[in-house]
């Protein structure tokens, strides 16, 4: 029996897609590793602090603070500056003063990535693709950053160019298709009938698919049908 089902693997991480939008994340350090955790939270919509001295801003992080991008505390990092954050990302070149960031917040059970540091991490950064909605990201558990990087670059050169648009266009169907069955028992069908398409009808034609297109495939949900996109490209349902 063992054999029909997939084998634990143990060693590997959590991987999760973090719904940050509106969370208060705390970065300690200006560098270059902050300005990358920066821009980082900044694209989940989270609200971010940086403690460190102006001194100690990089190029792209004193354009954040002076664009207004982020919330800067001119000064060293203090225990209080943990009131209220939601997650916690160190980078400072200082591992007393690292580890002692991490101790208060395992204390305060508040996530945190100490970088360079794997043991002192709830979570590690992966090198991510991102092209609109679709977000790809390969993590080496904190073992090789710089092999990740080469592992994402080419798993993005496999993919479409167009494939960020044709996401947008499959999400605001599922919207739509929300709206035209919205009853809880009908989600089965609804996503058996969303991966048809998805399945039967090329990227292009996903990323051609307008306003009218929908509208006029949506309209083939109740039987179930799949049309081709060439028949109803503009094909309007007579009401």
């Amino acid at each position: 029996m063992s054999h029909k089902y997939p084998e634990v693997q143990g060693g590997g991480s959590l991987i999760v897609a973090w719904q940050a939008k509106n969370s208060h994340v705390l970065v300690v350090g200006g560098g270059e590793v902050a300005a990358g955790r920066i821009l980082h939270a900044l694209n989940a919509d989270a609200k971010v602090t940086v403690v460190c001295p102006a001194s100690g801003l990089n190029d792209e992080v004193a354009f954040r603070v002076s664009e207004g991008q982020v919330s800067h505390i001119d000064r060293n990092f203090e225990p209080s500056d943990l009131e209220g954050a939601d997650m916690v990302l160190c980078a400072i070149d200082d591992p007393e003063a690292s580890t002692q960031v991490w101790k208060l917040c395992k204390e305060k059970r508040i996530p945190a990535n100490i970088a360079d540091v794997p043991p002192e991490c709830d979570f590690y950064f992966g090198s991510v693709y991102r092209d609109g909605p679709l977000q790809v990201m390969v993590s080496t558990n904190g073992n090789g950053p710089k092999l990740a990087s080469i592992v994402r670059k080419k798993i993005a050169n496999t993919l479409p160019d167009n494939m960020g648009a044709a996401i947008d266009n499959v999400g605001k169907l599922r919207k739509k298709l929300r709206e035209v069955a919205p009853n809880v028992d009908e989600g089965p069908k609804r996503m058996k009938w969303m991966s048809g398409v998805c399945e039967s009808w090329s990227l292009e034609e996903l990323v051609q698919m307008d306003d009218r297109d929908m509208h006029s495939l949506l309209s083939h949900y109740d039987s179930g049908k799949i049309p081709a996109f060439n028949e109803i490209r503009h094909n309007l349902p007579t009401v």
